[in-house]
């Protein structure tokens, strides 16, 4: 699977070079980290909705919806797909619970 996650972050940072009359990325870039946070978040919310209610076909639009999204949002902190592997990888020696009580204690 990353490797489809990866061709899409390229993908991305090709599109973020275009113009935005022709490029929806370049689009979303341009409204800053925040309106890329909003735009994530609605879609985000859009797959909530579609998780509780909707048919399987809408739960998997809405989650490319939102991993897209999550990208572009990465992308306009400059932030890669690879250090969100990392930090993944460094949390795969301990359990959830003991993961997240040491968030807690920062």
């Amino acid at each position: 699977m990353s490797g489809t996650i990866r061709a899409l972050e390229l993908r991305i940072r090709k599109r973020a070079k275009s113009s935005p009359d022709i490029s929806y990325t370049r689009k979303l870039l341009n409204t800053g980290t925040q309106g890329c946070a909003k735009k994530f978040g609605e879609e985000a919310v859009e797959l909530i909705i579609a998780s509780s209610c909707e048919d399987d076909r809408r739960v998997i639009s809405e989650s490319a919806d939102v991993i897209y999204h999550l990208l572009v949002l990465l992308k306009s902190r400059e932030v890669s797909f690879s250090a969100i592997k990392k930090e993944l990888k460094r949390r795969e020696s301990q359990s959830g619970l003991a993961e997240k009580a040491g968030r807690e204690r920062k």
